[in-house]
Order: C-alpha cells, then sequence, then structure tokens
C-alpha cells in the first residue's frame, strides 16, 4: 500500500473507534433506542438519493437491516446505556468474528480449519478474563447484551455475505433506511414519547454533533473510504487494520473518559485480537460446490470479511467462498456491514 492509503486506513480505523466515545457522550442526550433510531436516519438521508439504487435483492436489505440495524445495535444501546464502558464495548465486540465464522459453518458449509478453530478458543478465552473483569467493576448484564449483539453482528455477515453486495456505501446507506421505523417504534413503548420528546426539545449543537459524527462520519465517510481502499488493494491488505479499532477505542475512552484499564482488561485484549486475527487470516477449508452428490472443496487463504466497525459499524470477519458463478475477483472481496 502506498504510504497515503496506510494512514487513509489507519484513520478510518481511529475514526471508528473514536465512535464508541462519541456514542458514550451521545447516550447522556439520548435514550439508547431513539439515539439509534437516529443515527440510521441520518446515515440514510440524505445519502439514500445520491448512492443509486440498491444492488442486492431488497429481502438482503431487509433482513440485514432488521438483524443489524435494530437488533445488534439495539442491544449494543441498551448495553453500553446500562453500564458497558466505551473501550471494553469496542473490544467485547471483536468476539463477532467467532461468531461469524460459527455460523458461516452452520448456514454455509464454510468449514475452519485448525489453526482458525484455535483462533476462536483463544478469543474465546479473551471473551472469559473480560467477564471476569467486567464482573469485579460493572454490571454482567450490560456484557451480557454486548455478547447478544456480537452474535447478531456474526448473523448478519452471514446474511451480507449471501447477499454478495459490489458497492459495501450503497448497501450500508440502504440497509440504513430499515431500521429507523422499527427503532422509533421501540423506544417510543420501551423508553416512552415522554423522555424521546425531551431529549429532542433538549437538542444543542453538542448533540447534533454527536449524531452527525456517528451517521455522517463513521457511516459515510468511514464505508466509503473502506471501500475505496478495497477495490485498490487486496482484503488480505486492508482488512488487519480493523484490528485498530480496539486499540483505539479503549485508548480514547481512558483519554476522554478516563476509563481505567486494569491488567485482566489488557490480558483480555491480548487475547481477544490475536485470536480474532487467527480466525480472520487463517486458512480455511471451504465447501465449493456439490457435483454428482458429492462436496468439492478448496482451501482459501487470507482476510475473510470486512465489516464497518465501532459502535456505528464495526469490522467483521467472514469466511472467505468460491463458488463456480463466481469471479476470483468478488470471492475475494470482504462484505460490507456497522
Amino acid at each position: 500500500m502506498r504510504p497515503a492509503h496506510v494512514c487513509l486506513a489507519v484513520l478510518v480505523a481511529a475514526v471508528w473507534g473514536v465512535n464508541f466515545v462519541v456514542i458514550e457522550v451521545g447516550l447522556d442526550h439520548f435514550p439508547p433506542l431513539l439515539f439509534s433510531a437516529l443515527r440510521f436516519l441520518v446515515a440514510a438521508l440524505p445519502a439514500v438519493f445520491f448512492v443509486g439504487r440498491p444492488k442486492v435483492a431488497w429481502k438482503w436489505v431487509v433482513a440485514v437491516g432488521l438483524v443489524l440495524g435494530v437488533v445488534k445495535f439495539g442491544l449494543l444501546f441498551i448495553g453500553m446505556d446500562a453500564g458497558m464502558p466505551a473501550g471494553l464495548s469496542s473490544l467485547v465486540l471483536q468476539i463477532q468474528a467467532v461468531f461469524t465464522a460459527l455460523f458461516a459453518f452452520v448456514a454455509l458449509g464454510e468449514r475452519p480449519g485448525r489453526v482458525r478453530v484455535t483462533g476462536m478458543v483463544i478469543a474465546l478465552a479473551g471473551i472469559a478474563v473480560a467477564a471476569v473483569d467486567e464482573g469485579e467493576t460493572g454490571p454482567l448484564t450490560a456484557f451480557a447484551l454486548l455478547i447478544g449483539a456480537a452474535a447478531c453482528w456474526g448473523v448478519s455477515n452471514v446474511l451480507t455475505r449471501k447477499a454478495s453486495p459490489p458497492d459495501a456505501l450503497n448497501f450500508m446507506v440502504w440497509v440504513s433506511t430499515v431500521p429507523v421505523l422499527p427503532l422509533l417504534g421501540l423506544s417510543l413503548l420501551w423508553e416512552g414519547p415522554s423522555r424521546d420528546l425531551a431529549a429532542l426539545r433538549s437538542l444543542d449543537w453538542s448533540g447534533a454533533g454527536i449524531i452527525v459524527y456517528v451517521a455522517w462520519i463513521t457511516t459515510v465517510f468511514g464505508f466509503g473510504a473502506w471501500g475505496y481502499l478495497l477495490r485498490r488493494h487486496p482484503a488480505s491488505t486492508v482488512a488487519p487494520f480493523s484490528l485498530l479499532v480496539p486499540v483505539f477505542g479503549m485508548s480514547g475512552a481512558a483519554l476522554v473518559l478516563g476509563e481505567s484499564v486494569s491488567a485482566l482488561r489488557w490480558c483480555a485484549a491480548a487475547l481477544l485480537v490475536g485470536g480474532v486475527a487467527l480466525t480472520s487470516f487463517s486458512k480455511g477449508t471451504t465447501v465449493t460446490s456439490v457435483k454428482g452428490g458429492g462436496l468439492s472443496r478448496s482451501g482459501t487463504r487470507g482476510v475473510t470479511g470486512s465489516h464497518a466497525p465501532g459502535r456505528g459499524v464495526e469490522p467483521a470477519a467472514l469466511p472467505a467462498r468460491t463458488t463456480a458463478s463466481r469471479t476470483p475477483s468478488t470471492a475475494s472481496r470482504p462484505s460490507p456491514p456497522r
């Protein structure tokens, strides 16, 4: 990669990592479900009028919008509002790579190799260490909500893999249109009209800036820049930069919010990032086709997928798949998401 492209990749990772800090501050301005709805509303408008029509079937747009936008981000925002620290949230969500590999094995027949399985075990050990650390300092219920969010992210990654959108930004903008009304409805039921109206009436420049950051900077700029890099470099070159997201997330939370990072949390971070790296970038065995009643398998190597990370958007690891109908360039391209 050229130095300018390396700087751009690091910038995107920093934007996505700092996003956790920004949303932590934003939760002081908005109820979590209303905040999530506003994030998707502003991400979709006015961008939806400039990206063109969806380039995949509507069923995939709706499915990913509901799983990723409503369930995943609903759990994420509620979990953070319930006390999950921003830095730890940016780290724990990385376990989505393990869920993605598991769900891809069940739904797509993409069998992980030994190195990838080892990475999954290491990452799960990191989650266990993080749970012990959080149990000593914060609510485990909020921690469990983040695990649920990561699992939903894994499901959305597999759905995105099935959809195989050719344009990540176009797909994400259209996906962002789906959760707005469901999240607003859930906010009215769960958080109440009075709380929502109070938040909207007290909207100031700070709150508006937070919405703009999580919607336009992390989604429109982040996805646009990430897609630009993926069109010019192999996924195996670009996707490792997504592992910098929890580094920026934890560092930003420590500097801006004063979150402490215990020895257990550093241990969890090392295990999780190392395990996710093995899970995401190792060689795997993939079911590629069915011929004459038998399964044909092929080895695949390299990065398996890349979603936008962060509380707004985050990186995902998705096992690569090769099919007879897909060209090599498409097969090696990571799928888009946050």
